[in-house]
This record gives C-alpha cells, structure tokens and sequence, in this order.
C-alpha cells in the first residue's frame, strides 16, 4: 500500500489528460461566481460552463471537491499553505486545476507545524485568515502545536482535515491508520468550533460558518473534517435540490455593556494615577489611534505587553510595568493574564509552588474589556489564574474603545484638567528617562563577543530604518531590546511572539508574515532563535520556492537558554555539584559539538546567506549586503554568534 505522500503524482498525471472536468470551464476567461449563488442555481450556471465537446471524465459527473472550490472561492482566501496528502487528494487537484492554483494559493509546506504557523504568522500582518489542509490523524497532530499557538494568540485559521469516514470502502493499511471516527477531537479543546460535513451543501453551510466565526471577536481557529468519499465522488443532488453557497456576511464585534461602560469612565477620570495596560487589544492602526485618544485624554500612562502593538513605543505616555504599582486604577484591555500583571510570582525552586507578591495597593480598582472572555474552555489552562475584577466587561476592547473614550469626556470634571495637564508633562520626562537608561544599558559589552543582543538589535535596525520594516518574528529572547530601543509606531512593527509560546513558531510564522508583507510592498525583519529554527527547518524552503524575501538574523547563543538557567536554579537550590563537570547546566540543554551551520543550512534551501558572524565590527556591514538582497526580492539570513540573551 502506498503511503500518504504518493498518491499525488498520478492524480496530476491523470489531470493532465482530463484537464477539463465537466464542473470546469474550458473557457479561462469566464468570470468567477459571485460571493454567493442563489439556491437551485449553482448546478444549472455550472452545467452552462461545460462545452459539449469535452469527453466525460472516469467518474461520471463533476467531483465534489470542485464546489467545494467554488464555495472557498466566495470567502476570498489568498493562500494555502500545506503538506501534501492523500486524504485530501481530492480537493487538493481541484484546487489546482479546477481552481486554477488562485485564491487560494497552493503553498508547499514540508510539515503541517509550518503550515499553520505560516497561518498565524499571516494573519497578524494582512488581518485575514488562512485556509491549511491537514491529513487525518497524524497531520493534525503534526499541527496541533501551531493550532494551540494560534488558539491562545486569538489568532483566525480554517484547518481543514482530510479523512476516510467510511471504513466499508476506505483502503486498509495505511490510510485506515491515519483516519479516526473523529479527528476534530484532537484539537477541540483549542478551536473555537469544528464540524464534520456529511453532504455537500453542508460543507457549503459548514465553510461559511467556519469563517464567520474564526473571524469574530474573539478571533480563534476552527476546524473542518472533510471525507476522501465526499470529495472525490461526482456531484448529486436529490430531487428537486440543487446547491447553493451561503452569503457571507461577517459579524459585528461584541462592544461593552453602556453601564458598564460608564463606570469604567468615571473610575478612570476620578482617578489620580490611572493605568492603562494593552495586551492583545489593537487588531489595526485604528486600535493604536482610538488607544492614543483615551490614554491622551487622561493622560494616562500606557504599559504596552507586546502580544501585539497597540501603542507606538516612541509617545511620551508609554511606560514600563513599573508604573503598574502606582496605580489607583488599572484598565486591562484583552489581558491573557491579569493576574500577573497585577501580581508576582519568584520561583524559589525548592517545593515548585513558589512565592506570590501583590504589585498593586489594596485598594487599586481594575477594569476588564477583554473578549476571550466569551470562549473560556476548561481543559487547556490558557486563561490563567483567577483575578477579581471591579469592572469586568466581556466584550471586544476595540469595538468597545469609541465608547469609552466619549464617556470618559463627558465623566471628566473641569477641576481635574489641570491635574490631567500635570500627569502629561510628568510622563514625558519619566519616558525621556526610561530611554536614557534603555540606551546607557545597551552600551555595555558593545565591542563583546560574541555579540550582545543590544548591539544585534540596533545593528539590525541601523540596516533597515530607511525601509517600510516590519518585524515578523522574535523567536528568541534579546532581553526586550527590540521593544526598548526600535521607535514601533504602526501595528505592523511589531506582530507579537506565538501566544501559547510553543518552540518552533518564530521560522514558519516569519514567512507566513513576510508573505502577507511582500504583497504590501513592506521589508521583513526576523530575529531567529536557533533552537526554534530547527523544529521545522523546511520552512526556508517553502520561502525560498515561493519567493517570500525576509532578513533572517540568527540569534544563535548556541543552546537552549531558558532551560540552560532553570537546570542550574534547581541545582544551586539542592546544593548539588555536577559529575559532569563545574556545570550542570549545558547537559541536555546546549545546541554545540558540533555547531549547526545556519549559512550552509539556509544556502542548501535556496537563500543567501552569510556567516557565522563573531567579530562585532562585521554585523554592520553584512547586515547592509543582506539588506540589498533582500531588497531584491530574495531571503538572506545572517548567522550571528550571540550572547545567551
């Protein structure tokens, strides 16, 4: 029996001599179906496509995986990136050549991780999700990380997943191996809603759906399990049925409750420290700006988590966490973890419990907008520890924005603009004081090698400043330099990291981003961690075929840090001395003897590349040869020795 992965050869093969199928217009030129046909109309205004003259084909009528097309087609979908499959043979040919490989896209993956990601790391650069095939019970699980990711980043994507259903005519061996009376489950607890389509029009009914809600507030993947059988067999209807494709329209955000609303505005302008605290708030630049206005109109102080950007680092109101402990009244916006942000925890190594701290006063009034609210499972613990809340509005806080700011206007006494006034001009010294500090730090160890991770940062963005850059991924952790030194104003600066902090995100969400960025003309930046690029290191060929440009640079401290520091914790706390020699730490934690070679590996897949980079003094100058490169419209990727963080 032959495996998953060869089925594909002889469907193209087999396309080639059939390469009309009756559902297929011979004529390229026939405009695409409207967003949505009319019931009993899809079959009759397919029928008038097919020219009498082309042969039947082996099956007998048009296959199913061809409306589906049509159907996925309505939605506007630019890409697919996936790994090929047999269960999803069928819609995969159709896509390609009834489809004619556009919208969506066929993007080859060399593992469904990257597929997904590539999903994930899209989205957060064009807003709009991503459709991934994956291949019954052993491609989802392959996808599961990057599902989960994306699931606890509030990140949009249809999976779609191949299966054989019917176990009296599935082939035996291998394919019955890779199917399951329910595939879905395997990622239910992370997914905002799946469905097993039994019948054509459901997948219709099912798709829309599936897309409607992936694309409301809170936003989250969803999954289909679409049956071989399904796809493959020719199109019937029953009767008088014919099939149609549901209208998509999408739904409104959830906006806060008009109460609650006016409570939180006149906490927050009774206040005389107010605190405002963004996490994954801004889903465009119009959430950075409606997020300038309120914290303007208070002149409150803005701690941005970096989920995502939600407030440009270079205004006089951004400030550090430390202001948190000031406040008499924090506003959260779409927090994973208030909790921590209003508390915190020391790992003190000895019993595993360690010990907790409140950052707040007693009597600190918090306030919630945070949609995730609406979707809180019980499984998966991605909603962290419980925090009471004064104010809690589970709602969208973007669409809930305009609101509040006009209530806190109006709930704004005359004798407090004068306070108001005074904060201002308090937060701007406090913010030219923070930057100070931030550049002093980032002189030490300058001329250091291996490399600081400061230096790294600002070489890195010395080489790009004149380019419409965005930063598509840090996989890795250069001590927040990128957030502290790097003036981000736009929501497309910086795109967060991988919300469920899964290993092995930051390459393949990198190319998924930098795809959405060629298509808007823009320059994608990529500090890569060398442990998560060789999770999936394939995914550089997938940006290398697709011609996807980003400016790798590798982050290459030559281990597993984190891990490096929490082995040797646990050893300095039991008083334990190696027997491996002075240091315990690098066992089982190091990427070293041998040292990878990122510049062959990434030459291998089809980009340039330079390196490894040790003497501080050349960073500069191959960073500014990268630069031309990728400018030219290929990746490049610089291997840099670094510190550990």
């Amino acid at each position: 029996m032959t495996d998953r992965r060869q089925f594909l050869t002889t469907i193209v093969a087999a396309g080639a001599a059939a390469a009309a199928t009756p559902a297929r217009a011979a004529d390229e030129a026939t405009p695409p179906k409207p967003s949505a046909l009319p019931p009993n109309e899809y079959v009759a205004a397919a029928e008038t496509r097919i020219p009498s003259e082309i042969p039947p084909n082996r099956i007998g009528g048009a296959p199913g995986s061809d409306f589906m097309v049509d159907v996925i087609k309505t939605l506007n979908i630019k890409y697919c990136p996936a790994n090929c499959a047999s269960s999803y043979r069928g819609i995969h040919e159709s896509l390609v050549n009834y489809g004619g490989n556009k919208m969506p896209e066929f993007l080859t993956c060399m593992h469904e991780e990257s597929a997904a990601a590539m999903a994930h790391g899209y989205f957060k650069v064009a807003g709009k999700p991503l459709m991934t095939l994956c291949h019954g019970t052993v491609g989802l699980q392959h996808a599961s990380m990057s599902i989960y990711n994306a699931w606890c980043d509030r990140v949009p994507m249809i999976v779609i997943g191949g299966n054989d259903l019917d176990a009296a005519h599935r082939p035996p061996g291998v394919p019955t191996f890779h199917s399951a009376q329910d595939i879905n489950a395997l990622v239910r607890d992370f997914t905002k809603w799946d469905d097993t389509p039994v019948s054509l029009q459901h997948f219709a009914q099912s798709m829309v759906r599936a897309y409607k809600i992936a694309m409301t507030p809170p936003y989250g993947p969803v999954m289909i399990s679409l049956d071989a059988g399904l796809q493959q067999e020719p199109i019937r209807t029953h009767g008088k049925e014919k099939l149609y494709i549901p209208r998509y329209t999408p739904s409104s955000p959830p906006a806060g409750d008009t109460g609650a609303v006016k409570e939180a505005a006149r906490l927050l302008a009774a206040a005389d420290n107010p605190v405002i605290v963004a996490d994954r708030m801004a889903r465009s630049q119009d959430g950075l700006k409606l997020l300038v206005q309120l914290a303007e109109t208070l002149n409150a102080r803005v701690v941005d988590i970096g989920s995502r950007t939600n407030f440009p680092k270079t205004h006089y109101l951004s400030t550090s966490p430390a202001a948190i402990s000031g406040a008499d009244v924090i506003l959260g916006l779409e927090l994973a973890d208030f909790w921590g942000v209003v508390n915190s925890w020391t790992d003190n190594g000895e019993n595993g419990v360690g010990e907790n701290q409140a950052r707040i006063k007693p009597t600190t009034k918090l306030v919630s907008i945070n949609s995730s609210d609406l979707i809180t499972k019980a499984n998966y613990q991605d909603f962290q520890r419980f925090q009471s809340i004064d104010v809690q509005m589970p709602a969208d806080a973007e669409a809930t924005l305009p609101a509040l700011i006009e209530a806190v206007k109006s709930a704004v006494p005359a004798a407090k603009r004068g306070a108001i006034a005074q904060r201002g001009e308090a937060a701007k010294k406090a913010h030219a004081e923070n930057e100070a500090r931030s550049k002093q730090a980032a002189a030490l160890a300058w001329d250091a090698s291996p490399i600081s991770t400061a230096r790294l940062s600002i070489e890195t963005y010395n080489a790009v400043k004149d380019t419409d850059w965005s930063i598509v991924s840090q996989s890795g952790n250069v001590s927040n330099w990128l957030n502290r030194l790097w003036p981000i104003e736009k929501h497309y600066q910086w795109l967060g990291r991988s919300g469920g902090y899964g290993v092995g995100y930051g390459a393949p969400a990198s190319v998924g981003a930098a795809l959405a960025n060629r298509d808007l003309g823009r320059f994608s930046v990529n500090i890569q961690a060398d442990g998560d690029l060789m999770y999936a290191p394939g995914v550089l060929w997938t940006a290398a075929h697709h011609k996807i440009p980003q400016l790798a640079v590798m982050h290459n401290n030559r281990g597993y840090h984190q891990e490096v520091m929490h082995v040797q914790r646990m050893a300095n706390f039991r008083n334990r001395k190696s027997n491996n020699g002075p240091d315990a730490g690098p066992v089982g934690t190091r990427i070293e003897n041998p040292d990878l070679d990122y510049r062959k590996l990434a030459e291998s897949m089809g980009w340039w590349a330079k390196g490894p980079i040790k003497n501080p003094a050349e960073l500069g100058p191959a960073l500014r040869e990268a630069v031309k490169v990728v400018l030219a419209g290929q990746p490049a990727l610089l291997d840099v020795w670094t510190q550990p963080r």
